[in-house]
């Protein structure tokens, strides 16, 4: 503020009313007129950052930096982007269910033979989980190892038992008499 009344006002009176020492107003001066010794990394850390859609931190921007050639303390690039206002964008870690043991695994009956000789002769399923619209859709399907086609599926917001066994229900009816998958 005092540098621009500068011109207008006598300094001395500038720093009375602002209660400024004068020693402290030529040093802002002084480092105002100082340069940015890091102008160029700045540009490059910005570049990367925006390159990489915000998803790198100040560690993965520093390697990339010391891969480039550019010696700079990592503390430095943490600094720079603070000055910058960039921070990394957090991953959200996928949720998992699993705490420990689980129940008893059922027989592996296929011994990864999966061919068939003849329709309805060995059924697969599972439960695969995607997302659609920032949301997760679980898809649960029974598919005929001979044919290759989908017998039935489910689809549900959450993997629940009823997504399961309401598949297995409309895969069993649809089963010829005789059939034994």
């Amino acid at each position: 503020m005092a540098l621009t009344l500068k011109g207008k006002y006598p300094l001395k009176h500038l720093l009375q009313t602002l209660q400024l020492a004068k020693s402290v107003f030529y040093y802002q001066a002084q480092t105002n007129k100082r340069p940015n010794s890091y102008e160029r990394e700045l540009r490059l850390i910005k570049s990367i950052y925006h390159e990489h859609k915000g998803r790198y931190g100040y560690r993965r921007i520093h390697l990339e930096l010391k891969n480039q050639g550019f010696v700079l303390n990592h503390k430095t690039v943490q600094r720079l982007m603070a000055q910058l206002n960039l921070k990394s964008t957090v991953r959200i870690k996928k949720y998992r269910s699993y705490r420990g043991e689980s129940g008893t695994a059922a027989p592996n009956l296929l011994e990864r033979d999966f061919s068939a000789t003849q329709p309805d002769e060995k059924w697969v399923t599972d439960v695969t989980e995607f997302k659609v619209k920032e949301q997760k859709v679980y898809l649960s399907p029974v598919v005929d190892l001979f044919t290759q086609e989908v017998v039935a599926y489910r689809v549900a917001k959450n993997a629940c038992l009823p997504l399961v066994t309401d598949m297995l229900t409309e895969a069993i009816s649809k089963l010829k008499p005789n059939s034994k998958p």
